[in-house]
């Protein structure tokens, strides 16, 4: 358990702290879908850009993919519980185990794929910030 405090603290840490607009709230269709639960944290301005870091937590049910996508600033998580497989483009792929961290670089095409056991709750749970438009 202090584990897991501790690298919330790192990473809420190693974003910009302008907590500027009240943590707003993000649309829905950003937080859920059938097979992926995201639960937003924390969401800020990158001071001096028109970016914002969001440190949010997603539960991804058994052998699903994320979706090709990319995010203008570097995405850092870390693997609460279960297991996936990080697919960046030009890189090999890498499994992503509880426990484990992970980066992208800014710019990157990304994808991810939940591991075919899941965590205790049968699922994958990760803890991302991720610098985005």
């Amino acid at each position: 358990m202090f584990r897991k405090i501790l690298i919330c603290v790192a990473v809420a840490m190693l974003a910009p702290v302008n907590i500027a607009p009240a943590q707003q709230q993000l649309p829905a269709a950003t937080q859920q879908s059938a097979t992926i639960k995201r639960t937003p944290l924390q969401k800020f301005d990158v001071p001096g850009t028109n970016h914002e870091t969001v440190i949010a937590m997603a539960e991804i049910v058994p052998n699903v993919n994320v979706g090709r996508h990319t995010h203008p600033g570097p995405e850092s998580g870390y693997m609460v519980e279960g297991e996936m497989v990080l697919y960046v483009e030009g890189q090999p792929e890498k499994t992503v185990k509880a426990g484990q961290s992970y980066q992208v670089p800014p710019g990157a095409i990304r994808d991810a794929k939940s591991g075919p056991n899941g965590g205790g709750k049968g699922q994958a749970s990760r803890l991302t910030g991720t610098v985005t438009d």
